[in-house]
This record gives C-alpha cells, structure tokens and sequence, in this order.
C-alpha cells in the first residue's frame, strides 16, 4: 500500500485544472468569433419578475456583455429558468437544482455585484463559481472513495488527476449540471460505503434533483441494503432484522426518487392544471410524465431512434468514451469472476494445479487489483497449456486488499448508463451522461500504472483522447460550436 497522499494536494490540482481550463475558454474566445451570438439575447420574461436592467443603468456594462455573451447551449436555459422560472414546456426538461441555487447566490452572496453588472450577468456569474466549486469537491470526493475502494493512494491519486482532465472538463466549469451531478453522486457513494447513510441518501436525493438520471442512484442504497440483510439473515440468523434491513432500504430509495416525482407532478399542475393554455396530450396519459415526452418530442430520444446514418459522425465522436465504459465493465467484470467462481470451477483448477505441482491457493488469485493485473500478465505471456509457476500466497486475505464485491453495483450502474447512452439517447452526450462514472476513471489508472507493453500504448491513447477532447471541448463548445 502506498503512502497516504494529503487532500489538500488532490484538491491542488483540482483548482489547478479549472484555472488551466478556464485560462483556454478565455484564450478561443478572444481568438475567435463565436457561431451564434443569439445567447446574449434576452427578451423579457413572461412574467414580472425580471430583474435585469438594461446596460445603460449598470456601472460596468462591457463586463456584463462579456459574461452574458460566454453562456451557451444549455447554460442559456438555466440562466433564463433561474431569472424568470418555467415559462415553457420544453423547460422542464432541466431540472431545478443548478437554476434555484444561481438565483439564490444572486440574491444574497453576490447581491452587491447587481448594481454592477446587472441581474443577468450576476446569475450567469453564480453559476460558473457554483460549478467550479462543486467540481473541486467532487474530485475530492473521488479520491476519498478511490482510496476507500482500492485501499491503494497512489491508483486513487490517478484516478482523480484523469478526473480532472476528463473529456467533458468543458462542461464541469460552464452552466451545466454535471458538477452537482458528480459532487453529490460521488460524495454519496462515499458517505454511504463509509457508513453515513442518511447523509448518503440526501446527497443521492441533491443528485436527482440536478440530473434524472441521479434518482438511479437509489440502486447503490438497494445494494447495500441487500448485502446488509444477507448478513443479518445467513450470518446472524436474525431475520427480523433482514426485514428491517431491507424496508430501511426501500424507503430510503423511495426519498431519493422523490425530488424527481415531486417535480413532474408540479410542471402537471403548472401545465395541466393552470387553465390557462389547452390540454398536452402527454397530460391525458394514464402516467402523465412530462419528462419522457419533452425527451421524445423535442429532442428526439428514444429507443434506437437514432441509429440513422446520418448520425455516424456522432457515434464515432462518442465511441472513445463508449470503449473506456466497456473496456471498465469488462475489466471488473472478470475481476468479479475469478472471484467468485463456482466451487466446481475450483476444483478443476486444484486439479491442474496439482498436475503441474503447483500450491498457489485458489482463495487469493485475485486478492487485489494490483494483484490482478500482474497474474494476467503473467498468465497472458505463458504459452497455452504451460502450467503455471510455483508460488507461494499467503491464504490470509489482507486489510490493504480491496472488497471486490464492492465493484459489483459501479459495474451494474455503468453498465445501464451506456447501454442506455449508446440505445435510447443522443449518443454523443455519452462523453459527459458518462464522465461522473468512477470505474472509468480506476480502470485508466490501472492502464496507466501497468508494465504490460500493450496497455501502455492504450494508457498512451487515453492520454492523448482526454487532452483533444480538452482543447476541442474548450474551443467548440465555448465559441457556440457543436461539441457532444
């Protein structure tokens, strides 16, 4: 085991990277003239609750212009949602986390900045100091359960330096929700692997409350709930307490779920209910979720819907990040097997063991991660047939092995969120819908810390993948281009 690595470092280079970034935003902005400069636009809210001023009532209107104009794509919706609430269906599609915290530091924390810059500029301002924030304690988060997870610092350090050079850096550090996503996904697993797990179950909560597809984090909750009553069950013999177990879990995912429902049934009744506009036809279903069909009508996600040729170029845009997701499942997914491998697979294996007087005891073939990847390659350089050395392995699993059961419910999770990237949604959103998942970022810390000459040159592709899709990110996405 390597020795302790201080937070504060880990958070260093955090920092360091959204300056890093944030420096190269600013450089292809005054480099380059930006696509569509629609964004700086802002008509009037439906309503009387706009607050914005026009320029020439604020002291320093050139800076306002700047910030308002360096909101793109998405951005412009949460900006607007955050100023003037949901005044359209398609609105609803962003969730209220990301828009009701920017109007709450614009109203109290960088209050005394309206007078100089204006309302707009203050909101668009919040958000990228919220974003940023969040993105440093994710990281930090990350190391903290990188190291719970791999009982290693050293892998645990590399994860989070991939982390903070992830393909999607661009939108971690703009008005987008993958920062809270992560920070309260991350930090969740962590709180509830240590044990907390109230405070896990409010930070899943915070999570679907920015992103939908945080509520699915209730599975982690069930997980543990599971493993914690097969315990009780088998082990303690106390099935009372199973049951308890397993209704603690339930209702803990039920209020993980709960910010999602709670915000579809208040658009229903802003929509359907208002008497104000004719009936949707999503509110006369016997489910009326607007969610799914602002998805399906306005933008066109559904199930393989977008397998069209036209659409290739966007598969191949989104095919790294699709192949590190696979390459991450397949990885622990035999980590897994050998194991838990069937007894009857294990005697066949002491057979063969005992034919080429071989003593490595089955129980510890994969004791750790690190062990892992060196019996593999051990075992991959050996011709096929050849019996394996002669080793002697301490039978005693050690406290510095990881619990590799652990690895089960991140590989379910990740697997479901890219066959759900790769079938049912745009496929190049992979890039970031993906880039909050921790086994990709362990599995490219293990690549990059192997001896094999072969996963070097893939370690050395990932490299190179996460620094393009940084300089392309910074410089599409920034200047209103299209980038994932």
């Amino acid at each position: 085991m390597s020795l302790a690595i201080p937070s504060s470092r880990v958070l260093y280079y955090a920092l360091l990277s959204r300056i890093l970034l944030l420096s190269l935003i600013a450089t292809w902005r005054f480099l380059f003239r930006p696509y569509d400069t629609s964004a700086s636009l802002n008509p009037p809210c439906l309503s009387t609750s706009n607050q914005s001023q026009p320029y020439d009532q604020i002291l320093w209107p050139r800076v306002a212009s700047a910030i308002e104009s360096s909101v793109v794509w998405d951005g412009v919706y949460f900006v607007r949602i955050a100023e003037c609430g949901y005044e359209y269906e398609q609105t609803y599609a962003f969730l209220p986390l990301l828009p009701i915290s920017m109007s709450l530091l614009s109203r109290s924390v960088f209050a005394p900045l309206v007078p100089l810059i204006g309302y707009r500029a203050v909101l668009a301002l919040s958000g990228y100091i919220l974003n940023n924030i969040a993105f440093v304690f994710a990281t930090f988060y990350l190391y903290r359960l990188s190291n719970l997870i791999l009982k290693d610092s050293a892998p645990a350090l590399q994860a989070s330096l991939l982390f903070c050079l992830n393909p999607a850096s661009i939108f971690y550090s703009s008005i987008y929700t993958e920062s809270l996503y992560a920070l309260f996904s991350i930090g969740g697993l962590y709180h509830l692997l240590s044990g907390s797990s109230t405070l896990a179950m409010l930070m899943f909560a915070l999570s679907g409350s920015a992103r939908s597809n945080g509520a699915v984090n209730a599975g982690y909750i069930c997980f543990m709930a599971l493993m914690q009553a097969i315990g009780a069950f088998f082990q303690k013999k106390r099935p009372l307490l199973a049951v308890g177990v397993l209704l603690a879990g339930f209702l803990r995912s039920a209020f993980i779920f709960a910010p999602f429902l709670l915000f579809q049934a208040y658009a229903y009744l802003n929509i359907c209910r208002s008497g104000n506009r004719e009936p949707r036809p999503w509110c006369q279903a016997k489910v009326p979720l607007l969610y799914g069909f602002i998805q399906g009508h306005y933008w066109g996600v559904g199930f393989l819907r977008y397998f069209q040729i036209k659409q290739l170029p966007n598969f191949l845009l989104a095919s790294p990040t699709l192949s590190l997701a696979i390459g991450s499942i397949i990885f622990y997914t035999r980590l897994l097997r050998d194991n838990f491998v069937p007894s009857s697979l294990l005697e066949v294996k002491s057979k063969e063991r005992n034919r080429c007087h071989d003593s490595v005891s089955t129980s510890d073939d994969m004791a750790s991660s690190k062990g892992v990847s060196m019996l593999r390659q051990r075992r991959s350089e050996r011709a096929p047939g050849e019996c394996e050395p002669t080793t002697q392995i301490s039978n005693q699993k050690k406290e510095s092995d990881p619990n590799v059961i652990l690895f089960l419910p991140f590989i379910l999770h990740l697997a479901f969120m890219t066959f759900t990237a790769f079938f049912v949604m745009h496929v190049q959103v992979s890039t970031r819908f993906l880039s909050a998942s921790p086994p990709i970022y362990w599995f490219g810390s293990h690549v990059l810390a192997s001896q094999n000459s072969s996963y070097r040159r893939w370690g050395y592709l990932i490299m190179v993948y996460f620094v393009m899709y940084i300089l392309l990110g910074s410089l599409l996405f920034s200047n209103f281009y299209p980038f994932t």
